[in-house]
């Protein structure tokens, strides 16, 4: 089974033709203290079952459609005192993925993944605007049981407070391995960098786990740790993903 989670790094390989999948977040907490430029803000917050879920429509593509079920986000101004919390349903996002070479073998993988997000979301839990773009995944077999995934993503975004869009650009690194039977351990490098006036570059490292139960069912754990101080500070999740 082949998973698109948990590491950030998109997975080339495709879901069989006539097979479900459901990737999903148990719950995932996001933590962060921003002081740039004067400010002193801190911001905390609960995703409840985020989900992805697969159907394979073709031997070399499958559909996904991502649900942000449930969100709860709490936000302090310390400096003018005020605090935000916001709760409920996030955006959609459908998204196709398109297997151009190895999927079924081969040291080698590459995948296109266009995608768009439906601004769905309840209690201004996002921007309100339609926004796409266009992954790019490469999976490369690597000596001593090492896997390394390499990942481009270019997104249009529509700029805040405003009706025009800007581009961004996601790149990441990703190494994996089988440590221990079923266990298996991964470590990510994540890089966002937007076109957005005043935007700052947002840095993550990655640590995580994966145990699968069966053949059609794995969990994971981990944490993704800000570099820079427009990331947030610290995620830790649990999640699980199943096939049938």
């Amino acid at each position: 089974m082949s998973t698109d989670r948990p590491d950030k790094t998109e997975s080339p390989y495709t879901l069989d033709a006539g097979h479900f999948q459901c990737e999903m977040d148990v719950l995932t907490y996001t933590r962060d203290h921003d002081t740039y430029a004067g400010a002193d803000t801190r911001t905390s917050g609960y995703s409840v079952a985020p989900v992805n879920l697969k159907v394979g429509v073709l031997n070399r593509v499958d559909f996904q459609l991502i649900l942000e079920t449930w969100n709860r986000t709490r936000t302090e101004d310390r400096i003018a005192g005020i605090t935000t919390r916001q709760s409920g349903f996030g955006d959609v996002i459908p998204r196709v993925k398109l297997n151009l070479w190895g999927d079924d073998g081969g040291t080698t993988a590459f995948a296109l993944m266009p995608f768009v997000k439906i601004p769905a979301n309840q209690h201004q839990l996002g921007n309100n605007a339609v926004e796409g773009g266009l992954i790019l995944p490469l999976a490369v077999a690597m000596p001593l049981g090492f896997s390394m995934g390499l990942m481009t993503e270019f997104d249009l975004i529509r700029d805040g407070g405003a009706r025009k869009y800007h581009p961004e650009f996601i790149n990441t690194v990703t190494f994996s391995r089988d440590l221990v039977g079923s266990l298996g351990g991964y470590v990510e490098f994540f890089s966002l960098v937007s076109k957005e006036t005043d935007a700052r570059w947002i840095g993550t490292l990655d640590l995580g786990f994966t145990y699968g139960l069966s053949q059609n069912v794995q969990i994971d754990a981990g944490i993704n740790i800000g570099v820079t101080k427009s990331a947030d500070d610290l995620n830790p999740f649990l999640g699980v993903s199943f096939r049938y």
